[in-house]
């Protein structure tokens, strides 16, 4: 019996994906778990596997297309078994939104039903970052060996042949470890070189660069109207001294590289701590009601060449500055490497933006919805100021928070930013 192959909800936020290669072609026999295609999602570089055991009678979208959740991408089916229906009905054209639309074609071939539309996407926080230029995927090979992934990149690195590479993984396919083993084997032969991938840009002459939108961007720019035009949002800007934090950093470093923490640890931490004593501010707007959280889920902006992501440190309160930073990297690492899962950057109950490492004083950071608030970061920096009648150079830093209205109130959210503060500038507290 044929099964369609549709462009499936990879992650909770996906709502469109790009093919960015197929590891199948037309008439290879496939299993049900067998890699087909390597798809671009909103956050990540994901797998699409085979539903069924058959025969791929049917490619039809193309590497490098874009395509909507449900969409058929191609047919598995007997070698001899009739895909006239399926193929005809995905080339027919779709009914405008006036038309009303008439019922699809008979046929008994199972589809894979994509999931229910997931809870709102984590992409917003400082707004708009450069995007790189990303190249088109190169050409399919019939002939290449099954391989994952992660295998392929670090061969690629490595110069690395995979046809000389004996796979362990399911199947025989071949996994890091594998590669990893023929590298410390001894010299291989280097890979072939792969065709050059044409720029994914239209031309450099003339006056300007179109750059097609990857995923990501597409859903940074859709979430940040979703926050911008509806939500009620105000600002409540501050400036804390940075002098005790600043010498507990210098204290921890001096024991080792094990104990070096970063001002935005240290204000994660006191963000936690002050939010599981406001859970006015720990919230969500629902529409018709709002949600109090008992727990608190932090998430933290991560700037990635296509855009931003936010990973969350779960029950941040009940971690030490020491567990957050160590989580903060290994989270920061993935979203680079976009190798993040989707539970580790959905669920947030309230979020930080840091720019200070990047030379910016002071900044506004646009709320994730339906969060109620995110706290802008800016840099610390050494300033006079007037300290018991007296001019005095110390650390200070500069912190803005943006709160929706709905669920925030001026007094509300000054209460909350004085609670961090008194935290930030007495660190031990935090560690007491």
């Amino acid at each position: 019996m044929a099964t369609n192959v549709v462009m499936e909800a990879l992650s909770p936020t996906m709502e469109e994906g790009r093919l960015v290669k197929w590891l199948k072609n037309e008439g290879d026999a496939v299993k049900s778990g067998d890699v087909l295609a390597e798809v671009e999602t909103d956050k990540a570089v994901m797998e699409l596997v085979a539903r069924s055991d058959g025969v791929i009678r049917k490619r039809i979208a193309n590497e490098g297309d874009s395509s909507p959740v449900g969409t058929l991408l191609a047919v598995i089916a007997g070698p001899d078994e009739n895909i006239d229906a399926i193929i005809a009905s995905a080339a027919a054209p779709k009914p405008s939104p006036e038309a009303p639309a008439t019922a699809p074609a008979a046929t008994d071939a199972p589809s894979q039903v994509p999931a229910p539309p997931p809870p709102p996407t984590r992409t917003s926080g400082f707004g708009a970052v450069p995007i790189s230029v990303i190249s088109a995927p190169f050409a399919s090979s019939s002939s290449r060996p099954r391989s994952s992934p992660l295998a392929r990149r670090l061969a690629s690195e490595r110069g690395v042949e995979l046809s000389n590479v004996r796979g362990s993984g399911p199947g025989g396919r071949i996994i890091k470890k594998d590669v990893e083993t023929a590298v410390a084997a001894g010299p291989v032969r280097a890979a072939a070189a792969a065709p050059q991938a044409a720029p994914r840009f239209i031309t450099r002459e003339g006056d300007y660069q179109d750059i097609p939108l990857t995923q990501i961007r597409k859903t940074i720019a859709r979430r940040l109207a979703e926050s911008i035009g509806p939500v009620p949002t105000f600002y409540l800007t501050a400036e804390w001294d940075a002098e005790r934090a600043a010498d507990m950093r210098a204290q921890l470093k001096e024991l080792g590289d094990d104990y070096k923490i970063s001002f935005n640890d240290i204000v994660i931490k006191a963000v936690a701590n002050a939010l599981s004593d406001h859970p006015e501010i720990n919230a969500h707007w629902m529409g018709d009601h709002v949600r109090h959280f008992n727990r608190v889920h932090v998430a933290m902006a991560v700037a990635i060449p296509e855009g931003l992501i936010t990973p969350v440190i779960f029950d941040a309160d009940r971690k030490s500055i020491g567990q957050i930073s160590a989580e903060a990297k290994q989270l920061a690492g993935l979203a680079r490497a976009r190798k993040l899962m989707p539970a580790q950057y959905t669920g947030s109950t309230f979020s930080v933006s840091n720019l200070g490492m990047l030379g910016i004083d002071q900044f506004t950071a646009i709320i994730n919805p339906p969060e109620a608030g995110i706290l802008a970061i800016g840099g610390v920096e050494a300033k006079p100021v007037v300290v018991d009648g007296q001019v005095v150079v110390r650390q200070r830093m500069r912190v803005t928070m943006s709160c929706d209205h709905r669920v925030i109130d001026g007094a509300t959210g000054a209460r909350f930013l004085q609670s961090v503060k008194r935290l930030f500038e007495n660190p031990l507290l935090l560690v007491i």
